[in-house]
């Protein structure tokens, strides 16, 4: 069972409140000052908390990074008989999660409670994933320190062996990297790019979704509209890519290319922002690949286009999500009938809607 701590001088609402939250199956604690809220997380298991601003010891906002700091993953509420727009501002910049106006609606309560408590655990839930990532990614870096004198082919195909486990999770994804990583190649050589530096942006294609390890299975699959929550989850898997490759010896560049390959020329991307030219250039040139990719393959949302049709859709989309330089490289190489023949699954999809799809708008497309 939750629990939640009440922290308000007000008796009588401190009563009510915490009657009405036991009808709702929640274990209730009650405090009413600073200390005795502090002093009550040493004592006991808090999961939320409701804390009004306005104490006899010291001011709600105060408190807040003080009981953060005691138990950072809290789920805090604010309460303030005064609805203001720069005081509920502060509260959330300091942590919380919430904040209400007094007289309190019981019902607006519960569910502001209910809404933190879901995002405590998706905080909590993700900060596990994290450590199992670190774990993973520290068994990985002292492999390779193992074998110094094959470092670099070591790592790789590790870091390659772990984006087939992750494709694997999924039909849909399958094949999905090295088609991207197959065009990423001709794009860059239609662009003028030297040997050294197409080499470098194959495997930052090859790697491009690695971060996706990260993401729920359910997710993964998902073939409907991505929830709030579950886009952020796919939004995230770049930094986590970029995170994994971070550490490893002469994967700097590409690490920077996995971080910026969702990036928009518009700057409308994510996770950073970058616009134009301060996006990486194989940034762009893997960006510009997933999208070719996500025309020409087929999705339970829509048929596969031909190489020409997915030019002419690309168009609308250049200056805006992608490069005008890369594009017209796209454009050249599906002109020439040099982009390669790609891999397809059995059943002739290539990942569900919500996956590397820039094409579409609304949550389904990352």
């Amino acid at each position: 069972m939750r629990r939640i701590l009440i922290v308000d001088d007000d008796v009588s609402l401190r009563t009510a409140v915490s009657s009405y939250l036991v009808r709702c199956d929640y274990e209730v604690v009650q405090a009413g000052s600073a200390e005795q809220a502090v002093q009550a997380l040493h004592r006991e298991k808090i999961a939320g908390v409701l804390l009004d601003i306005g104490l006899p010891d010291q001011s709600g906002i105060d408190l807040v990074p003080r009981l953060l700091a005691e138990e950072p993953m809290l789920a805090i509420v604010m309460l303030t008989g005064v609805a203001d727009v720069s005081t509920a501002a502060l509260c959330m910049q300091r942590g919380a999660f919430d904040y209400l106006a007094k007289p309190i609606e019981l019902t607006e309560l519960a569910g502001a409670i209910e809404r933190a408590l879901e995002r405590r655990e998706q905080q909590l839930a993700e900060r596990r994933s994290s450590s199992l990532l670190k774990d993973e990614v520290a068994k990985l870096v002292v492999e390779v320190h193992r074998q110094q004198t094959r470092f670099d082919q070591v790592s790789v195909a590790t870091l390659e062996s772990l984006v087939y486990l992750m494709e694997a999770r999924s039909s849909y994804l399958a094949g999905h990297s090295v088609r991207v990583a197959q065009l990423a190649v001709s794009i860059a050589a239609q662009l003028g790019r030297s040997d050294e530096d197409i080499e470098v942006v194959r495997l930052a294609a090859r790697l491009h979704d690695i971060g996706m390890i990260c993401i729920a299975d359910q997710v993964l699959s998902k073939q409907g509209r991505l929830t709030d929550e579950e886009f952020d989850q796919i939004k995230h898997h770049t930094i986590v890519g970029a995170q994994i490759l971070g550490p490893i010896h002469n994967l700097a560049v590409v690490s920077a290319f996995v971080r910026g390959h969702h990036e928009h020329w518009d700057g409308k991307g994510y996770p950073d922002g970058l616009a134009g030219v301060g996006i990486p250039w194989g940034a762009r040139v893997i960006g510009a690949a997933e999208v070719f990719d996500a025309l020409t393959s087929s999705r339970p949302y829509q048929e596969r286009m031909e190489p020409d049709q997915a030019v002419e859709h690309m168009r609308g989309l250049a200056g805006t999500t992608t490069g005008p330089e890369e594009f017209e490289a796209v454009a050249a190489i599906a002109g020439r009938r040099q982009t390669l023949v790609f891999i397809e699954d059995e059943s002739e999809q290539a990942y569900p809607a919500g996956i590397a799809d820039e094409t579409r708008d609304g949550k389904d497309t990352p």
